[in-house]
């Protein structure tokens, strides 16, 4: 049996530039348990366990392991411990023109070149396979990470936290990207990792049932502060939710009576290069809310960027308004009319690094120009500070750099810069990953309001329940093309999952 470990933060408090992001929280993490962390976007559980990691240096409190202070001001500090995180930013913590082998070896190699030794790549190839067949993965070691799916980037993420001596393990939204079948994958290494080698598991997720079926313990955050710790056998789903926001909580989605319009977007046998996508047919009424169900891998995220240009057309045709589109690039589409709200944000739906009001005006930055081409950044500024109150963006102002705010402010902002646009359809693309119950909500009326103005819009997800309360009708995506349509009314979570599957 592994040693016992225990991981005491006592105090814990960071302030960002106009942002008290922790304040005075205490969490205990021990070995051989996993440990539900969870909060609304924004409660600041990311901010914590960055911490943890060596992430950020000017918190203060104090960390204590085995009863022992213990110093943790740099990523290499917190390795040093026995601590590995798996971050929910996947394509930001891995090098996507290195293999596959030396992104999970990549801390051996590092530590390598310091010494100044020659790299054995089959000794470092045979090591990776080896940390990926301890999690049932089967890939080539030899391939680029450029070339994987988010999920394949996500199970390489959590082989190099494993490629070390774990003793705590921290994941944070690792299920986002994952089917059914790797998520229940990765509950059984948790289970292993906890159980059977004693590491302590900290399990950051949105999905309430994933944490009741594989946690153990619970920590509740809100605003910056623990408000409470539980067992999680002791409390219910609603319970959690409740403590999460601060009030009382019932999951709706908006009460729609639109009367549809004509048809705003149609496609004809459209099928995308490299068989991304094959003799799809689909239509959009306007004021319609349009379901795209399906499971991980089916060509959900395919679709919408062969509509959007990003992937390029092989064949059919795309209508908007009775008119044929002739889309070559994703600046075409927004120039016709259509607008993509990615599903993996930070690296294709909003610019990080820039402030709140740059990623607001983005997608419409020529309604601010003036003579020569010269942005009046009074009136950029003064419609991204309507946007932020009209979205609900919780900033301490427009200038606040995107990267500081939450996952789901972070959401709004993406979804915001095409209100400013005037685009005549939406395409969603898992809106709701990694957003709390909270901001989930306000997703949906945003969408709701978007319908009511006459909008198309296209909904993008795996989230069957999802796709049902919110959406009119649904297009059941399998193996890249559509499988069946549904009047959503009509349908159930089963017989989603039934075609999803392949069945006829």
């Amino acid at each position: 049996m592994a040693s016992q470990h225990r991981l005491d933060m006592q105090g814990i408090s960071i302030e960002f530039p106009g942002v008290k992001a922790l304040t005075d929280v205490d969490f205990t993490l021990e070995s051989g348990t996993i440990h539900a962390l969870i909060g609304a976007n924004g409660a600041g559980k990311s901010t914590l366990m960055k911490i943890l990691a060596g992430a950020y240096d000017t918190h203060t409190g104090q960390v204590l392991l085995d009863g022992q202070p213990v110093e943790i001001r740099s990523p290499r500090a917190s390795k040093q411990l026995g601590i590995e995180i798996v971050y929910q930013e996947v394509d930001t913590a891995l090098i996507p023109y290195l293999s596959i082998a030396e992104n999970i070896m990549l801390d051996v190699l590092v530590n390598n070149m310091g010494g100044r030794q020659w790299v054995n790549w089959p000794e470092l190839h045979r090591s990776a396979r080896k940390v990926l067949e301890r999690i049932g993965v089967r890939l080539d070691t030899r391939v680029l990470v450029q070339e994987l799916t988010l999920a394949q980037k996500q199970m390489v993420l959590i082989a190099r936290a494993l490629a070390g001596d774990a003793r705590f393990l921290i994941l944070d939204e690792p299920t986002a990207p994952l089917s059914n079948t790797e998520t229940e994958e990765l509950f059984r290494l948790m289970r292993d990792l906890a159980h059977n080698h004693g590491v302590g598991v900290v399990f950051i997720s949105h999905r309430l049932p994933e944490l009741f079926e594989v946690c153990e313990l619970i920590t509740v955050m809100r605003d910056g502060r623990r408000v409470a710790h539980h067992g999680i056998a002791d409390v219910s789903k609603k319970q959690i939710i409740e403590l999460m926001l601060g009030h009382r909580f019932d999951e709706t989605y908006p009460k729609r009576q639109v009367e549809l319009g004509d048809t705003l977007l149609e496609t004809r046998g459209l099928t995308a290069a490299d068989g991304a996508v094959t003799d799809v047919n689909l239509t959009v009424r306007a004021g319609e809310i349009v379901g795209i169900a399906g499971l991980v891998g089916a060509g959900k995220t395919e679709l919408c960027k062969t509509l959007f240009g990003a992937i390029e057309i092989k064949s059919g045709e795309i209508w908007l308004k009775g008119r044929p589109l002739r889309i070559t690039s994703p600046h075409s589409a927004v120039t016709q009319g259509l607008a993509l709200v990615p599903e993996e944000r930070r690296k294709e739906g909003v610019l990080v690094d820039e402030p709140v009001y740059v990623n607001l005006s983005a997608a419409s930055l020529s309604k601010y120009c003036g003579p020569f081409d010269m942005i009046n950044q009074r009136a950029e500024r003064e419609a991204a500070r309507k946007a932020i109150k009209d979205l609900g963006v919780k900033t301490p102002s427009e200038n606040q750099v995107l990267a500081y705010l939450s996952g789901g402010n972070q959401q709004k902002v993406a979804v915001g810069k095409w209100l400013i646009s005037k685009a005549e359809v939406y395409i969603f693309d898992e809106p709701t990953k990694g957003v709390d119950v909270g901001a989930k909500q306000e997703i949906f009326e945003l969408i709701g309001a978007l319908a009511k103005q006459g909008k198309g819009i296209l909904y993008a997800s795996c989230e069957f329940a999802e796709i049902l309360g919110i959406t009119d009708r649904a297009y059941v995506m399998y193996d890249h093309t559509i499988a069946k349509e549904l009047e959503t009314a009509q349908t159930t979570e089963e017989e989603l999952l039934f075609f999803s599957t392949g069945g006829k």
